[in-house]
C-alpha cells in the first residue's frame, strides 16, 4: 500500500503545479487584459463618438451611417468576427413618426374651453401606423397611478369603464408617493411606475387617449427632458397590427397644467393625490372633455445593432453579452443655437467601453471557453428597440445566453469607494459583482436613486422580460476624494442641466479613471462568466425567474 501512495504522490503533486500553473496563467492574462483598458483610450473613443460629426447618432440617419461603420471597423481592427453570420449588423426594422399637432389642444367644461400650449404644457403623440388620430370631446376620467397589480391587491380601473374615454395618470407608483416599504416596493419604483407600463394598460382598459402628470420628482427628470424627448420624429418597431392596439393619442401634461385642469374641473389635485396612493382608490371622472387631433407624417426605416464575436475555445455555442446603446437624439433642427444632441456622456461613453472590453478579451492569450458577444444596439432612447429586437430575434438562442451586461453611462467623477448595482439583489450576477469588487477594495450597494427606476429604463431590461438575467452597474457614488455629497451634487447637476440636452457633450476634463475601474471590474466578470460552467439564473420569488427556468425546461425538451 505504501509503495502504491509513494508511486501515485509524484503524479498528484504534477498535476496540482499544472493547476496552479494554470490558475496563475490565467489570473496574469486577466490582469494583462485589465491593464490594457486606459484612460486615454476610452477618452478618444467617447471624443470621436461624441463628436459634432456624428450628428448625434440619431438611427435612421447619416449619423447612425457613420457611428456603425465606426464601430464595425473598430470591431474588425481587433479581430472580432461578425456577430451575425457575414454580418456585423442585425437589422432593425422601424417605423418614424413625426407628429404635428395640428390647431393644437382644446379642453371643454360646461362653461368654457381652454387651449394648452404645445411643448410648453403637453406633449402628445400617436404610436399608431396612421395619418391621422383625433380625440373629439373624449371624457377625461383621473386614474390615479393608472396600475392594475393582482399581487399588490391594487386595481385603479375598478369600477370604471374608460372605453372610449382619455386617462389621466400619475407618474411613478404608490410606494414612492407614500414612503411606505409596505406598499408595492416603497420608495424604489417597480414597473407599474414606469410610463410605459401606463400607456399599455390604458390601451389594455380600452382607453382612447392616455396622459401622464409630469412631476420632476417621481419622474426622475424634468419636463425639458419630456419636452426633447417626446416631440420630434418618434421611432418604434413594426407590428403586425400597424399599433392599432395601442390608444389613438398618449402623451404628458405638466404638473400646473394638472393642477388647471383639475381647478377647472371642481377638484382639487392633492387630495386627490392622496388618494390615489390608498388602498381602494376609484377613478374619478373630471367632467372634462378633450379634442386634439394629430397628424402623421410616416416613414419606413431601418436602424442596425452590431454584433462582434470572440467564439469560445470550448463551448462556443454558449454565450456572454456585452452591450452598450450606441445612439442618442440626434438633431433637432426646431432649436435655436446648438442642434445636436451630442450624447456624450448618453451613451458614448458606454459604447466606447464597449470597444475597450473588446479590446481587452482580444488581447487575451487564451480565449476564454465560451463565446462573447459585444452587442451595440439601436434606438434605446426610442423605447429599448434595438435590444427589445434582438431579445425576440436572437442571433444566439437565449437559453444558450449565460448573462447580458449592460453598460450605459459611465462614471466620469472619478474613482469611487463602492459599485452600484441597479437592481442589486435580483439575480445570481451579484455574486460575481461582489467577488470583482472585493478584489478592487470596493464595496457593492444597491441603487441610490430606486425611485427613478433606472432598471427599466435601459437596455438590460428587455433581455430581463425574456428571462435572460441581466446585469446593470453604475458608478457608486462615494467617491475617493469627495465622498458621497459631492458625487450626488455633480449627478443631479447633469440630469438637471445635461440628460438629453445639447449641452452633454464630451468634456477633456472628465476624470474617467473611475470608469476605467469599473471597466476592468466588468471584464473580470465577464471572464469568470465565459470560463464558468454555470447558468447564472434570477433569484427565488423574482419576477423573471418563471421565464429563465422556462427557457431552460424548453431546452432540454427540445423545444425552439
Amino acid at each position: 500500500m505504501e509503495k502504491l501512495i509513494d508511486l501515485i504522490r509524484p503524479q498528484l503533486i504534477i498535476a496540482g503545479l499544472f493547476l496552479f500553473n494554470g490558475c496563475q496563467t490565467g489570473d496574469q492574462d486577466l490582469a494583462s487584459a485589465q491593464a490594457g483598458i486606459s484612460v486615454e483610450d476610452l477618452s478618444a473613443d467617447i471624443a470621436i463618438l461624441a463628436s459634432d460629426d456624428f450628428e448625434g447618432r440619431g438611427p435612421s440617419t447619416r449619423g447612425e451611417e457613420r457611428t456603425i461603420a465606426y464601430l464595425q471597423q473598430e470591431f474588425a481592427d481587433l479581430g472580432l468576427e461578425p456577430g451575425n453570420g457575414e454580418s456585423y449588423f442585425q437589422e432593425v426594422p422601424l417605423v418614424e413618426l413625426t407628429t404635428s399637432p395640428g390647431s393644437g389642444m382644446v379642453i371643454w367644461t360646461k362653461e368654457i374651453t381652454t387651449g394648452p400650449s404645445y411643448r410648453r404644457e403637453y406633449v402628445a403623440w400617436t404610436k399608431r401606423v396612421v395619418d391621422r388620430v383625433s380625440l373629439s370631446r373624449s371624457d377625461l376620467v383621473f386614474v390615479g397611478y393608472g396600475i392594475v397589480a393582482p399581487e399588490y391587491d391594487w386595481d385603479d380601473y375598478a369600477g370604471v369603464d374608460v372605453r372610449g374615454k382619455t386617462v389621466v395618470m400619475l407618474v411613478n407608483d404608490p410606494g414612492y408617493a407614500t414612503q411606505d416599504k409596505d406598499l408595492f416596493q416603497g420608495n424604489a419604483m417597480t414597473y407599474y411606475g414606469r410610463w410605459t407600463y401606463k400607456f399599455e394598460e390604458a390601451a389594455r382598459q380600452g382607453a382612447e387617449g392616455a396622459f401622464v402628470i409630469h412631476e420632476t420628482g417621481p419622474a426622475g427628470y424634468p419636463w425639458d427632458v419630456v419636452r426633447s424627448t417626446w416631440t420630434g420624429p418618434q421611432f418604434d418597431l413594426v407590428t403586425d397590427d400597424m399599433n392599432l392596439s395601442r390608444c389613438a393619442v398618449e402623451g404628458w401634461f405638466t404638473g400646473e397644467l394638472a393642477r388647471n385642469l383639475f381647478v377647472l374641473a371642481r377638484q382639487d389635485f392633492d387630495s386627490l393625490k392622496a388618494e390615489a396612493a390608498r388602498p381602494g382608490f376609484r377613478a374619478v371622472p373630471l367632467d372634462l372633455e378633450i379634442s386634439l387631433t394629430l397628424s402623421n407624417t410616416i416613414r419606413w426605416s431601418t436602424s442596425n445593432n452590431v454584433l462582434a464575436l470572440l467564439p469560445g475555445s470550448d463551448r462556443d455555442d454558449e454565450v456572454v453579452i456585452y452591450m452598450a446603446h450606441w445612439d442618442h437624439l440626434g438633431i433637432d433642427p426646431r432649436r435655436d443655437g446648438d442642434q445636436i444632441f451630442n450624447g456624450a456622456l448618453d451613451n458614448a461613453t458606454g459604447t466606447a467601453g464597449l470597444l475597450e472590453l473588446a479590446e481587452a478579451f482580444s488581447q487575451l492569450k487564451n480565449r476564454p471557453a465560451r463565446s462573447i458577444l459585444f452587442l451595440a444596439v439601436a434606438a434605446e432612447e426610442q423605447g429599448l428597440l434595438g435590444s427589445r429586437y434582438y431579445a425576440t430575434h436572437p442571433v444566439y438562442p437565449l437559453a444558450k445566453t449565460v448573462a447580458a451586461l449592460n453598460m450605459d453611462g459611465l462614471n466620469i467623477y472619478g474613482p469611487m469607494k463602492d459599485v452600484t448595482v441597479i437592481g442589486y439583489g435580483n439575480s445570481q450576477l451579484d455574486d460575481y459583482v461582489v467577488k470583482a469588487a472585493k478584489e478592487q477594495g470596493r464595496v457593492v450597494r444597491p441603487d441610490a436613486a430606486p425611485e427613478k427606476g433606472y432598471f427599466y429604463r435601459s437596455d438590460h431590461f428587455s433581455f430581463a422580460k425574456e428571462g435572460v438575467p441581466a446585469l446593470y452597474l453604475e458608478s457608486g457614488i462615494d467617491h475617493v476624494e469627495h465622498g458621497e455629497d459631492w458625487t450626488r451634487e455633480q449627478m443631479d447637476d447633469y440630469t438637471a442641466e445635461r440628460y438629453h440636452q445639447p449641452s452633454d457633450e464630451f468634456d477633456p476634463a472628465w476624470d474617467l479613471t473611475g470608469a476605467v475601474d469599473d471597466l476592468r471590474l466588468l471584464l473580470d466578470i465577464g471572464y469568470q462568466l465565459a470560463n464558468g460552467s454555470s447558468f447564472p439564473n434570477w433569484s427565488k420569488g423574482n419576477e423573471f425567474r418563471a421565464a429563465r427556468d422556462a427557457m431552460f425546461e424548453r431546452s432540454r425538451a427540445g423545444v425552439p
